[in-house]
């Protein structure tokens, strides 16, 4: 893969975000940037313990989705102090997904202020996401197609990032938001996966308190380097081509592809695999020129 840094800046003003990052949807990172709220001194994987410790979450690990289930599950049930401990404590994989501070831990809400940069945030949705030290989420792009800004707290996170045009060169799966599952996005298989040589994309190191501004649709792949969780502050699409993007993506693709699973289960996900490396390799095949 051909991987760039990002553009990174300390701060920065409403106007030059707007202009150079939120108006032509560039990533940026902001270095620091929870160091003007509460949360940055205080939130901590023990800060967290201490307050949601007894709460029961589901928790999810790396083992790629069940094929032939329309829905993920989560892997267990534990509690948070457990959790906390047990990714503190060695190496793991597991994570917590989409943890709703609206809903699970309100007072949270006091430690940060949405920040005026010139986005809409959905503030129904602030939500937290931890890893272990071993945990990584699969190549995707959100389905709601929202802008959003990810603040990180805790250990470092290696985060990649691919715009659309690259979707042949990751190996799209049709009617999907995600790539092939089995690619290993952090030792790709070249040989087997060739066009992953030419997909360009950024690749970015997150440390306590960066924040990383993801434009709608953008292609993610995190892995959590040591433990730690993330704020996830969203915006719903402001454009109305994007809007009714996102209403095909919500209503009508991803019913689609839950209703051919339900019928075909594993056959359905065999042949859009299967598709999705037939149009690489097409795309390979008109990158060199045969």
């Amino acid at each position: 893969m051909i991987l760039e840094t990002v553009d990174t800046l300390h701060e920065i003003s409403k106007t030059d975000f707007q202009n150079k990052y939120f108006k032509p949807q560039k990533p940026l990172l902001i270095k620091g940037f929870a160091k003007q709220w509460n949360a940055y001194d205080k939130w901590n994987l023990d800060y967290i313990r201490e307050k949601a410790g007894d709460q029961i979450v589901p928790i999810y690990d790396n083992t790629p989705a069940d094929a032939t289930k329309s829905s993920d599950a989560p892997v267990t049930k534990m509690k948070m102090k457990d959790y906390i401990d047990t990714i503190k404590s060695k190496p793991s994989d597991l994570r917590i997904f989409f943890y709703i501070i609206t809903d699970r831990l309100p007072e949270l809400l006091r430690d940060f202020t949405y920040p005026d940069l010139g986005i809409k945030f959905f503030k129904r949705l602030p939500t937290l996401f931890f890893g272990g030290s071993e945990a990584h989420v699969l190549m995707h792009y959100d389905v709601d197609l929202g802008d959003f800004l990810h603040i990180h707290f805790g250990g470092k996170k290696r985060i990649l990032l691919f715009d659309q045009k690259q979707n042949d060169f990751l190996y799209k799966v049709p009617l999907s938001v995600h790539t092939i599952e089995e690619i290993d996005y952090e030792n790709p298989d070249y040989e087997k996966y060739p066009a992953l040589k030419y997909a360009k994309g950024h690749e970015i190191y997150m440390e306590h308190g960066d924040a990383l501004f993801i434009p709608g649709a953008v292609w993610h792949f995190n892995r959590y380097l040591e433990p730690g969780f993330s704020l996830s502050l969203r915006a719903l699409p402001n454009k109305p081509s994007k809007f009714l993007s996102m209403l095909y993506h919500v209503f009508v693709m991803r019913f689609t592809d839950k209703l051919m699973r339900k019928i075909f289960k594993a056959k359905w996900i065999k042949y859009k695999e299967e598709l999705a490396y037939k149009n690489s390799h097409k795309a390979l095949q008109k990158k060199l020129g045969k």
